[in-house]
Formats: structure tokens, sequence, C-alpha cells
């Protein structure tokens, strides 16, 4: 009998758009012979499901389940989540799935709850050895003078949301009258805020994924923005150069795919994610972020990177979700 998927998406978060994006991304590239797809959409508190007629029918939050125009009551196997933001990418999601014990693709909560808030995550793996840029941490209700971030930061700098994506609210400031503006700015996407130093260099990106079989990490692909930095534009509407591989040498990317590898395992990831770096002079390579979720549209770094590694997305798609249906079944079985 086919498994039913759903995958998540939407969300709470200026992310929104782009996690439906996502999830028609995943959809196309989820084998359909093998599984029976829905798209949950969520926002705040209406989940529902999209049907094949174009229909929409609510979610029962008690079991994550939804009935159909002919009354048929549909549980689902598993959840594909594609939420870039609360509650999908900060782990929210991941403990309510936790406790209907319903299998996810996605890091747990301790993982996605580290790795979503960018200042706590890089300072984490600061402490194991990884590169990051200085930076400070304003909560909702703090402030910073403009003196104390010339000072302790340096300009420019970047003042974005510390729980956030997609460049929504980031600001690269170059000037000191700049600074309070682009706190306001990034404070209206998050309760937290982030301020960091400014790192000359290559930009560069790297996906993983492990499973009990195997170890993957994909092609690094480098990032050149049309903008002074890789803003909503240079994602979402063409103005960037997103090569894979990247035109570095050998031993810089095995670096890199190192590197990207021991991250994984240091933040107890699950599931695809996509480290971002900063490769400074003397091929020194800096932290960006880690992405639990990444973008999955047809041109998302994932894709692209699973296609220059030779390999399928659905394949991919395929191994992860089978590896954690098992999970969760054998350990049912103890």
């Amino acid at each position: 009998m086919k498994r039913i998927i759903a995958i998540v998406c939407g969300g709470d978060t200026s992310e929104f758009e782009v996690s439906l994006r996502s999830a028609q991304g995943i959809c196309s590239f989820i084998d359909k012979e093998k599984y029976t797809i829905y798209i949950v959409e969520m926002h705040g508190p209406d989940w529902h499901v999209q049907l094949p007629d174009g229909t929409r029918t609510p979610v029962d939050r008690n079991d994550f389940s939804f009935r159909t125009a002919d009354g048929r009551h549909v549980r689902f196997d598993f959840a594909y989540i594609t939420i870039h933001g609360t509650p999908g990418e900060d782990g929210r999601l991941q403990g309510y799935f936790d406790m209907l014990r319903i299998p996810y693709s996605c890091c747990g909560v301790l993982a996605a709850a580290l790795t979503y808030d960018k200042f706590a995550c890089n300072q984490y793996l600061h402490g194991f050895g990884v590169r990051i840029a200085d930076s400070l941490l304003l909560r909702s209700g703090q402030t910073v003078s403009d003196e104390e971030v010339v000072s302790r930061i340096g300009l420019p700098c970047f003042v974005k949301p510390n729980l956030g994506g997609s460049s929504f609210g980031v600001t690269k400031v170059k000037k000191r009258e700049e600074i309070q503006p682009a706190l306001a700015k990034a404070f209206a996407e998050s309760r937290e805020v982030m301020v960091e130093a400014f790192m000359e260099g290559m930009e560069l990106t790297c996906g993983c994924y492990k499973t009990r079989q195997r170890s993957v990490v994909f092609p690094v692909t480098e990032v050149v923005s049309h903008h002074e930095y890789f803003d909503y534009d240079a994602k979402y509407k063409g103005d960037s150069d997103e090569i894979t591989p990247a035109r570095i040498s050998e031993e810089l990317a095995d670096r890199v795919k190192k590197l990207t590898s021991a991250i994984y395992d240091i933040v107890g990831a699950s599931g695809i994610i996509r480290v971002d770096y900063i490769v400074t002079e003397g091929e020194k390579i800096n932290l960006l972020e880690v992405n639990t979720t990444p973008g999955m549209t047809a041109t998302s770094f994932i894709p692209q990177q699973v296609r220059a590694a030779g390999m399928e997305m659905g394949e991919v798609l395929g191994e992860i979700i089978e590896n954690n249906l098992s999970e969760l079944e054998e350990a049912e079985e103890r």
C-alpha cells in the first residue's frame, strides 16, 4: 500500500510564499508511483489540505488527518517539512509530530531550535573550532548605540533578523547613520536582531544528508551576487550566478565538504541541510549559517547540487523518507 505523505508548507513569517514554492518543487520530485502526496498549508491556526480537485479541507490537529469529500478518514504516514521559519524550522512542528509519532524529513526539536537561532548556532559551533564573524545580539526592547556598533563590530556590517531567512529585513550598513534604521527594519521581522561584521570573500554553500546506509555531501556551489550581497532579489529573481561545482581548488572543496559533514553531526541534523560560508583571504572558511529546511524549488541550491552529483532528487527524497519511516517503526518494535 502506498504511503501517504504530507508536504508541509506555509508558516508564519515573510518566507510564506517561498515555502509554497518549495512545496511545489518537492511535490514535483517525489515518486508518485510509490507515494500518495498531499500539500498541507499552514498559516497560524489555519491548517488545510489541498485536494486534487483544487478544493481545500481542514486538518484535524488531534491526529494530523483529514476527511475527503466522501467522508474517508486519511491519516498521514510521513511529513516532509518545508516551512522556512516558524513553526517548521524552529522545532515547534517537530515536537508536535514527535508526540503523534509521525516521522518527518528534517532534524528534531533541539537541532531545529538551535540552528534557527543564528547567533546561538554560530556561537555553539565556534566552540568546536568553526570560524565565525564577530557579532552581537539584541533582543526586543534592547538598544545599542552607533558608537558601540562601530567600536565592537566595525563598518561595514550586516544587521539581520536573528530568527528568519531569505534575506528579509537584512541591511548592509556602511555609514553610522544607517545603523538605527537597519535595526528597526530587522526588528520588524524578528524579536531578536544580530549585528555581524562584514567578511570580504567568496560565498560558498554546500548541502549534505545522511541515512543509516550512507553519508552524502553534495558538490559545493559558488554564489556570485549581482548586488552588494546575496539579498532577496539575488536569491529569487535571478540576480546572481550560482556555479556548481564552485570554481575552487579540489583541496578547498574537500575542506568545505568535510566541514559541512562535521557540522551536520555536531548539531545533530537529519534529512537534508545546507551550510553557507564565506571564504576570506588565505582560504579561511567562515560559517554564515546552517539551514535545516533549505529551499527546494527546481532552481534552488540543493536540486542544483544533486544534479551536479549525478543523482536524482526523487531518489534522494525517497531515501530520506524510507530511512525516517524505518527508524520510527524499529523504535516502536523495541
